[in-house]
């Protein structure tokens, strides 16, 4: 018993978030089942420390995840590994990391991708009037091209993945023909499983990131190339494009450029980690 007490001896409170030796040595096993190298106690102790940052500040803003929701986590890490979660949690015990660790390892990470949009939303704090002042600022308020499209998917299921090479000739036959958007419905016409999808106007800023390239390369009234995607194989029809500026437009644009020079994700993790290392108050036993 009296191992077991040094083992789960305190040995840092973090925002009144205890860490004890046992979950710095559990996080040292976790690392080193990652294949991590180096001092692991030392790495293990400030990785503790970041997730009580994370915990911290997740419960200051009301973000809370659900056990289910951690569970099924754990569930779907087990089956991309191919094992089952029992499995799973076999080897978390026999590696010495626990399962216990391991999910809250990973209730640490949801919280934080909840924590880091919140942090976004309030550092921009860009409401359409704040854009429009930013942009007259600068001299004019910005413009861009507002397109109003439509998506041809021929669509494969899963299971019939076999058919795409088939299935994408069908549908670059159709894009040969097509010539703009009001005519696609009478080309589709006798066709098998096929889908003709309005998706209205998109500014530039709004369009799907997979399609952004190829829809301001294709003229009005063509279709961009054909992609096989989870649904099967589609393109995407250009009825029109205009140039417009308006305060919505401007709030886009400035949050582009605001989410440009923000960089990755990553960038803005180490920024958040290093605002709330400042405001701690990190005790050492």
């Amino acid at each position: 018993m009296a191992g077991n007490a040094v083992a789960s001896e305190i040995k840092l409170v973090v925002n009144r978030v205890p860490i004890t030796s046992y979950d710095i040595q559990r996080r040292a096993a976790f690392m080193k089942l990652q294949g991590k190298k180096g001092n692991l106690n030392a790495q293990a102790e400030e990785e503790m420390i970041e997730q009580a940052l994370r915990v911290s500040e997740a419960r200051r803003i009301g973000v809370n995840i659900p056990a289910q929701a951690v569970d099924q986590a754990f569930a779907n890490f087990a089956r991309s590994n191919k094992m089952t979660p029992q499995q799973l949690e076999g080897i978390m015990n026999q590696s010495g990391v626990t399962s216990g660790h391991f999910k809250e390892f990973i209730r640490s990470q949801m919280v934080w991708g909840q924590v880091l949009s919140a942090w976004t939303q309030t550092e921009k704090g860009t409401t359409e009037q704040k854009a429009v002042r930013k942009m007259l600022q600068q001299g004019s308020k910005p413009s861009a091209t507002e397109y109003m499209l439509q998506q041809v998917i021929f669509v494969v299921p899963a299971a019939e993945r076999g058919k795409l090479a088939q299935r994408k000739r069908e549908a670059e036959a159709l894009r040969a023909r097509y010539n703009g958007c009001d005519s696609t419905r009478e080309f589709v016409k006798g066709l098998i499983d096929v889908t003709v999808r309005d998706l209205g106007r998109k500014v530039g800023p709004e369009l799907p990131q997979e399609w952004a390239e190829q829809i301001k390369a294709t003229k009005i009234g063509g279709a961009t190339v054909v992609r096989e995607t989870e649904r099967g194989v589609e393109f995407i029809g250009i009825c029109s494009a205009k140039e417009v500026s308006d305060d919505r437009v401007a709030t886009m644009v400035l949050q582009q450029q605001g989410a440009m020079a923000e960089g990755k994700d990553s960038e803005l993790n180490t920024k958040v980690i290093g605002e709330l290392r400042k405001k701690a108050k990190i005790e050492r036993r």
